[in-house]
C-alpha cells in the first residue's frame, strides 16, 4: 500500500533518513538525560515518591481508566470503519449524487481537528436539544473525524485490486454489488489491514481528548489521581508509559501484518481509475 502513496526512497534519500534518525535519537536521549538530572535535583526520583505506584489500588484506578480508553477506542473505530467503508464505496460510485457528497465529506472532515468536533458535540448540540451521554460525547466526534481517514484507506485498498477480478465476477453472472462484496472487498480488506491498525493507533491516542468532556479515560484518570495524591510528575510518567506500551504493541502488530501482506504495485494508469467494479 505504501507504493500508492509515495515512491520508494533512493540511496541518497535513505542515507539522509538514517542520518536524520541518528541525529533525532541523540537529541531525544540528550533531552531525556537532562530531564532525569533535573528530576533528581528536585527530589522527584526518590523512592518514597514512587512507592504509591507499587500498590494495587493505584494501578486498579489507572487500569480502569485504560479500560475506558480501550472501550471508547473500539466503539469509535467500529463506527468509523463502517462509515468509512460506506464513504469509500460512495466515492467510487457511478452516480454523481452519491459520489460528490461522499467526496465532499472526506475532503472537509479531514481538515477539521478532532478537538473542534468534540467542542461542537459538547457545546453546540445541547443548544439544539441534543445532549448526548458522556461516553458518546467522545465517541461520536472521534468516529466522525476518523471515518474520513478510514474512507481513504478502504478506497486505496479497493483501487489496488486488479480490475480483472471484478470483471471475472461480472462474467460469471454476479451483480456489481455481489462482485464487490464477495470478491473485491475481501482482497482489499486484507491489503489495508496494516493501515487500519496504524490508523487505530492514532484513534486510541485521540481518546485522550476525553479530558475535555470529563470522560474517565486514562489521561483524565491520571489527572484526577495526580490532584488527589500530589504526585504530578510521577503520575503522568506512569500514564505516559502505559500509553507507550499499548501503542508500541499495536504499532508492532501493524508492522507484522505489513510484513505478511504481499506488496502490490499498481500501474499509474490503473491508479487513476475509480474502482475495479463500478458500484
Amino acid at each position: 500500500m505504501s507504493n500508492l502513496l509515495f515512491d520508494e526512497p533512493g540511496p541518497r534519500a535513505r542515507r539522509r533518513i538514517r542520518i536524520a534518525t541518528v541525529v533525532g535519537a541523540v537529541a531525544v536521549l540528550a533531552l531525556a538525560a537532562l530531564a532525569v538530572r533535573q528530576f533528581a535535583a528536585a527530589g522527584q526520583l526518590t523512592a518514597d515518591r514512587w512507592a504509591p505506584y507499587a500498590t494495587w489500588p493505584m494501578w486498579r484506578y489507572l487500569l480502569n481508566g485504560l479500560w475506558a480508553t480501550a472501550l471508547a477506542a473500539v466503539v469509535s473505530a467500529a463506527l468509523a470503519m463502517a462509515a468509512g467503508l460506506a464513504l469509500a464505496l460512495g466515492r467510487l460510485s457511478r452516480r454523481r449524487w452519491v459520489r460528490l457528497p461522499a467526496a465532499a465529506y472526506v475532503e472537509v472532515v479531514r481538515t477539521i481537528p478532532a478537538l473542534l468536533l468534540v467542542y461542537v458535540v459538547l457545546f453546540a448540540l445541547p443548544r439544539y436539544g441534543l445532549d448526548l451521554p458522556l461516553f458518546w460525547k467522545l465517541v461520536v466526534p472521534l468516529a466522525v473525524s476518523n471515518a474520513a481517514a478510514f474512507a481513504e484507506i478502504f478506497r486505496a485498498g479497493i483501487l489496488s485490486v486488479e480490475r480483472g477480478q471484478g470483471e471475472a465476477g461480472l462474467a460469471v453472472g454476479l451483480t456489481h454489488g455481489q462482485t464487490m462484496r464477495m470478491i473485491v472487498l475481501p482482497q482489499a480488506a486484507r491489503r489495508v489491514l496494516p493501515s487500519i491498525v496504524s490508523q487505530s493507533v492514532g484513534l486510541l491516542k485521540d481518546t485522550s481528548l476525553g479530558f475535555v468532556v470529563s470522560y474517565a479515560e486514562l489521561l483524565y484518570s491520571g489527572k484526577v489521581l495526580a490532584t488527589y495524591n500530589g504526585l504530578l510528575i510521577q503520575t503522568y510518567i506512569v500514564v505516559a508509559l502505559i500509553y507507550l506500551a499499548v501503542n508500541a504493541s499495536l504499532s508492532k502488530l501493524a508492522r507484522v501484518l505489513e510484513a505478511r501482506t504481499p506488496q502490490v504495485r499498481v500501474p499509474r494508469a490503473r491508479r487513476r481509475r475509480r474502482s475495479p467494479v463500478r458500484a
